[in-house]
């Protein structure tokens, strides 16, 4: 293997640590300046569900972002920022009633972001 080529297997694989080790530091901010973990989470899975609608909505038509770019954002960024075993243990530790909503709410506010995201990439029209 020549070393061209093995850098070019070696870009994605690099991209998507950039992506998620800046994902999971702003997490981790996240976690510093929300109060509780129910707040935190539910906030960082609904942001990046609309990040993600935005990325995935964008690559069917004419793609402003390039494949290097959704690799960072949406493999990297998103994989590490969103956090779906917190979601569920933050469910099964809190009171039943509680959790209830909360996953409720979690899964109808990610619904929502992602069609908002979607939206937002073709510009408000159908």
């Amino acid at each position: 293997m020549t070393p061209k080529q093995l850098l070019s297997q070696l870009e994605p694989i690099l991209l998507i640590a950039v992506g998620g080790f800046a994902g999971a530091n702003l997490r981790h901010f996240v976690d510093l300046l929300v109060p509780g973990t129910l707040p935190g989470t539910l906030a960082v899975n609904v942001l990046g569900s609309f990040a993600l609608g935005v990325l995935v909505y964008d690559s069917l038509g004419q793609s402003a972002i390039g494949d290097n770019s959704r690799l960072v954002f949406g493999t990297g960024f998103l994989s590490s920022f969103t956090t779906y075993s917190a979601f569920v243990l933050d469910a099964v530790l809190t009171e039943p009633l509680t959790a209830l909503g909360y996953v409720g709410v979690s899964y109808a506010g990610g619904f929502l972001a992602v069609l908002a995201g979607r939206q937002f990439v073709r510009g408000g029209d159908r």
